[in-house]
């Protein structure tokens, strides 16, 4: 992150590095984000709301929802400061879901800048990041990657 007159700003797309590579600080799941997730978004699967139907279901207790757990990763890695004001656009998202996360279980993000491309006419360029969500056990929740627009430096910036 840099800091400039007006706060703080993230990477330009010229500034990220193929293999360069971060990890966020941690955040606890807990029952009040199950509950938060499942009114945003209406869904009140039981694996994810009742504790009861959940002891005799597939996981033995409440899982997060995957989607709850991929969106803190999201706000975890943008806590890293890489993408404020100079992310311009999600491009794509592919994820894999590897294990489940409990309430009580503290999830980190680790990225790593696997690919960047110039995208002059959209102002930018698309760089491609690793993203692994990793347990307090070190167990792998999800990996995928993420694609970002990023913008460019604004001329005469060195």
């Amino acid at each position: 992150m840099k800091f400039e007159a007006d706060g703080p700003r993230g990477l330009y797309f010229e500034e990220f590095e193929v293999g360069a590579a971060m990890r966020s600080r941690g955040r606890t799941i807990t029952e009040a984000d199950l509950v938060n997730f499942a009114a945003l978004t209406g869904d009140y699967n039981p694996m994810h709301t009742d504790a009861a139907y959940s002891q005799s279901a597939f996981m033995g207790q409440r899982v997060a929802h995957g989607m709850l757990t991929l969106s803190y990763a999201v706000g975890q890695a943008y806590q890293l400061g890489i993408l404020e004001r100079t992310v311009l656009g999600f491009r794509g998202l592919e994820m894999k879901f590897s294990s489940p996360v409990y309430i009580g279980d503290t999830i980190h993000v680790e990225l790593k800048v696997r690919a960047a491309k110039p995208a002059r006419r959209l102002g930018g360029g698309l760089v491609t990041l690793d993203i692994r969500i990793v347990k307090q056990d070190g167990a792998l929740a999800q990996k995928g990657s993420l694609s970002l627009l990023m913008m460019s430096k604004p001329a005469g910036e060195s």
